[in-house]
């Protein structure tokens, strides 16, 4: 299989240009193709000569690969399958439009290790990581590359499971040479893997996600086996370590299950939790998933755990559910077609 030029840095693909017989600056040409103009195909680099363009194709591969499948939701959101090159399974990517902005929610992982029993992904275990290039594919292979103004890393995957991919794939998305994104646009989601939420942190200007979902650390084991690893306590002092009273904002995913974490008990812990840390909760509707005893909060649950935490001191919202008649949803990607996807 021929390596991906997709991923790689002006510097890398000077080297690349220098294999191929072409001078060194074609490297800068070749990223400005890949990042500033998202070209599809080698062949599309018109300022390289066609020999030369004829060796690059003949060592190196783009690294560009359509969807194989997609769907749009009734409220516009759409869903995009991804072949993924090392095994036979797919990764999903969704675009999720709100009024100016674009939001794609890209995967990092086909599959995932964590095994939160809530989570679709999870429940299908881990396959593999996802290349440089396959998570930046998500971006560049989709008609709305242009259109796209902001990103989260909450698709299929734990991000810092494969951090080095996903750092990478960053540095392209906020380099000058790369898409030139304000690291402003970029929100990382993580159930709090510490060894590389620390190098998240100390290395990273964009925004940060916690899967929380229950205060109450027995209780979030119950749901999340990775509670067992990653303390949720120590993963909150870690977070208070650094400053999120300018412009990198630190937010916590709250999935609301009726009888489990919705009562004044869980809203009274997460507020000692999360006191004196500048951050927002954002309370999520569960989507029902098969073999999980649990139902989703009702609205009015919802609105009453909001007021609570408002009220003492943590901003708090009900996050709009979006794509879930495809099943696009939270937690409910699973790297598979369903009836209302279309061949790509």
């Amino acid at each position: 299989m021929k390596e991906k030029l997709l991923g790689k840095t002006p510097e890398e693909l000077r080297e690349v240009a220098l294999k191929c017989g072409l001078p060194a600056f074609t490297g800068t040409q070749i990223a400005q193709w890949m990042y500033v103009k998202r070209v599809r195909s080698i062949d599309d680099m018109t300022n390289i000569s066609k020999p030369g363009r004829e060796k690059l194709a003949g060592m190196y591969d783009l690294g560009v690969s359509l969807p194989i499948g997609s769907a749009v939701s009734s409220d516009g959101t759409a869903k995009y399958l991804f072949k993924v090159d090392e095994n036979d399974t797919a990764v999903e990517a969704v675009v999720i439009p709100d009024a100016d902005r674009k939001t794609l929610c890209v995967s990092s992982q086909s599959g995932c290790k964590m095994g939160c029993k809530f989570c679709m992904t999870g429940r299908q275990g881990f396959h593999g990581n996802l290349s440089v290039a396959e998570i930046l594919n998500q971006f560049i292979a989709l008609d709305e590359t242009f259109e796209l103004t902001n990103t989260v890393f909450m698709g299929m995957g734990e991000p810092l499971d494969n951090y080095d991919n996903v750092s990478k794939a960053i540095e392209v998305l906020t380099a000058d040479w790369g898409f030139g994104w304000s690291p402003k646009r970029i929100t990382l989601s993580s159930i709090g893997v510490i060894p590389n939420l620390k190098k998240y942190l100390d290395g990273q200007k964009c925004h940060l996600a916690i899967s929380l979902h229950n205060p109450f650390p027995d209780e979030r084991e119950s749901i999340m086996p990775v509670q067992k690893a990653y303390n949720l306590y120590d993963v909150i002092d870690l977070i208070k370590q650094y400053d999120f009273t300018g412009q990198r904002r630190v937010s916590f995913e709250y999935t609301m299950f009726s009888g489990f974490n919705d009562t004044k008990r869980h809203a009274d812990a997460l507020i000692r939790l999360l006191r004196g840390l500048e951050c927002r909760v954002n309370l999520i509707r569960f989507h029902k998933i098969p073999d999980f005893p649990y139902e989703s909060s009702s609205q009015v649950v919802m609105e009453n755990f909001r007021d609570r935490l408002n009220s003492n001191g943590i901003t708090c919202t009900i996050r709009a559910s979006r794509g879930e008649d495809i099943l696009a949803a939270c937690g409910m990607l699973a790297g598979r077609h369903n009836k209302s996807e279309k061949n790509g």
